[in-house]
């Protein structure tokens, strides 16, 4: 199921791609200042080395998916066999390296993936977990990635961050997301038509969905952004829904991956 059946027709990938070198500065710029990697973060037993080597090993299988398909299926295969304890594995195993040696390879591996889906043609199918996606979808879940577990960081460290235009990328993620998050809670996506209205950093409008839709979602993008990253709970954003299924979304929305 190629772009795991998604609209991909609101994501735009040069803009993501510029998003996701920006994120990685900003984080770079922040863990590179902090010698002691080892400080808990909110992610269940991950530090901020943890979530380096986590981002670090995402980047390394996006270059195998988009540079060598064929040797993807080991991909597959490590992650079925590591179950649903896999991430924090892989993570554990990155943490232990030596500091300065995971963040250059972070460092070398994000710098290498955007050279690839900037070249990668925008029709060019390569294998992922369970489906085929485009550089058009990649680009910005990397970017969600980067900026998800960034303010995994950012919170531990107890520095605040200063929200982007680079939003717009991650809320069209979780807006196009919207019937898997019922997928996922085993709940029947609603055939209704959504309209979402996040207010962007700038103070402008961020808008999907027919502007006559009774189910509506409104309120700030970086809450909507924190929220379907599984970063912050429903209750502690200021988004409000209109219509019942709209209010249900809210409660089990979530990026996809």
């Amino acid at each position: 199921m190629l772009d795991y059946g998604l609209d991909t027709s609101v994501l735009d990938r040069d803009l993501a791609l510029a998003g996701l070198v920006a994120e990685g500065a900003e984080l770079d710029a922040l863990v590179s200042a902090h010698a002691d990697w080892t400080v808990p973060t909110p992610a269940a037993g991950w530090t901020v080395a943890h979530q380096i080597a986590h981002l670090a090993a995402a980047d390394a299988n996006v270059m195998t998916a988009l540079r060598t398909p064929e040797a993807f299926d080991a991909v597959l295969k490590r992650a079925e066999a590591g179950g649903g304890g896999y991430a924090d594995l892989e993570a554990a195993e990155g943490a232990a390296r030596p500091r300065p040696v995971l963040l250059e390879q972070w460092r070398a591996g994000r710098t290498e993936v955007v050279a690839a889906l900037r070249e990668a043609p925008l029709d060019h199918a390569f294998p992922w977990y369970g489906s085929e996606l485009t550089a058009t979808l990649m680009a910005p879940l990397r970017l969600m990635e980067v900026w998800a577990h960034g303010q995994d960081v950012f919170d531990a460290l107890g520095v605040s961050r200063r929200p982007t235009e680079h939003l717009r990328q991650v809320a069209a993620l979780g807006v196009i997301g919207r019937e898997l998050s019922f997928q996922a809670a085993r709940s029947t996506p609603p055939a209704e038509p959504f309209r979402v209205e996040l207010a962007g950093p700038d103070g402008g409008l961020w808008a999907w969905g027919p502007e006559r839709a009774a189910q509506r979602v409104r309120g700030d993008a970086l809450d909507f952004c924190l929220l379907v990253t599984r970063r912050r709970p429903l209750a502690g954003t200021g988004l409000t829904a209109v219509g019942e299924d709209a209010r249900k979304w809210l409660e089990v929305a979530r990026v996809f991956l």
